[in-house]
């Protein structure tokens, strides 16, 4: 049987952790006196910290020192990690298990191609740390999705080539950046949304053994 590799995007694909972003988002705008909304923080999606901050302060209207700027970006990040170090594997999104297990059984490559800088804490959090033979993250890249940097260099770290390679991937950008590397990509959301992508699935219960035995096979 061929070998394939299977890229997983982390956040909104295997846990949905901008949820604890957009909490430590609000905290600190409403310490700045004004407020953050979920449609605000759909902008932000794939958006580094530094033009996420910048984007928050533009939208209330209130500049700080440089100073006061790492200072506010330090403290969002504390803040997110007390969350992330609450959480464990009830946070797993429906039937990701179920498709990692189908692949490691079939002997394929798994890697995870993630900008977070926290995605091995955020594995371990949720016991699935041993499932990925490689992981790509924030530490590792130096440009940010639509480049496709991080998925080449997952492809690379299995040592498959990139037209061999599948992405499951849940933000416009991570669908370009997918398709930009000749991959074959996967939209876990919304048809309206992510389009682009070759295939797209609300979530992985809609992703039947099957379907991942033809992307194998194909």
């Amino acid at each position: 049987m061929k070998t394939k590799g299977f890229i997983f995007d982390l956040d909104g694909v295997i846990v949905d952790t901008a949820k604890y972003h957009f909490l430590a988002w609000k905290n600190l705008a409403n310490s700045l006196g004004f407020d953050f909304t979920e449609t605000q923080n759909e902008q932000l999606k794939g958006v580094s910290r530094v033009e996420s901050l910048k984007k928050i302060l533009a939208w209330g209207e209130t500049t700080v020192s440089d100073e006061k700027f790492q200072d506010l970006m330090a403290l969002k990040n504390t803040e997110y990690l007390e969350y992330i170090n609450k959480m464990n594997n009830s946070e797993i999104l429906p039937d990701v298990p179920r498709v990692l297990d189908y692949l490691i059984a079939k002997n394929q490559g798994v890697s995870l191609g993630s900008a977070s800088k926290n995605a091995r804490v955020i594995l371990e959090k949720v016991n699935l740390l041993n499932k990925f033979k490689t992981i790509v993250d924030g530490n590792d890249v130096t440009k940010a999705k639509p480049d496709p940097e991080v998925f080449l260099n997952a492809a690379k770290s299995l040592n498959i080539n990139p037209e061999d390679c599948v992405v499951f991937e849940d933000s416009v950008a991570g669908v370009q950046a997918a398709n930009t590397a000749n991959m074959i990509s996967i939209g876990i959301g919304s048809k309206d949304v992510l389009h682009e992508a070759d295939y797209v699935f609300n979530d992985f219960t809609e992703i039947s053994d099957a379907f991942v035995e033809a992307l194998i096979t194909k």
